[in-house]
């Protein structure tokens, strides 16, 4: 039995293939509209308006511990430092492991004395790190072998 016989798309357009094709017979031409498209095409604007900015934040957030890495190298030298020496440096060749940007380059590392046996560390974020709101500046305050890490615990999360 024939079945392009029984398709009524065949009987009318016999003279036409454009409604019967050889896999099926009674096939139709499709496609998506105008209006189809656009409303994906909104659809997907909107979910890349939600889902980048927050896949930078994230970045942002794990690009601090850049800065923490930096800063914990600094604290352990100069630990290292001053066991030796009885006090601390602001010369990062005197101390070991650092440099004046961190492993990442993404925070540029500043060492001040604050005291005779004080110092203080500052990262200070660079590129599109600097977005980061409210961590751009990253601090180490050590007086005496203690520790206190700034501006916030948030900015120190590991």
């Amino acid at each position: 039995m024939n079945t392009l016989r029984h398709c009524p798309a065949h009987r009318a357009h016999r003279a036409s293939s454009a409604h019967c094709t050889h896999r099926n017979p009674c096939a139709r031409w499709g496609g998506f509209t105008l209006v189809e498209v656009l409303a994906v095409l909104v659809v997907a604007a909107l979910l890349a308006a939600v889902v980048v900015p927050s896949y930078k934040a994230n970045g942002r957030r794990a690009g601090r511990l850049d800065a923490v890495d930096a800063l914990t190298r600094v604290q352990v030298a100069q630990e290292q430092f001053r066991s030796l020496h009885g006090l601390y440096s602001t010369d990062f060749q005197a101390l070991r492991g650092t440099s004046a940007a961190s492993p990442q380059g993404r925070y540029r590392i500043s060492l001040a004395l604050t005291g005779p046996e004080a110092y203080l560390a500052t990262a200070t974020a660079q590129g599109d790190q600097a977005a980061d709101e409210g961590c751009t500046t990253l601090t180490l305050a050590v007086e005496r072998g203690y520790p206190q890490e700034g501006p916030s615990s948030r900015c120190w999360q590991r």
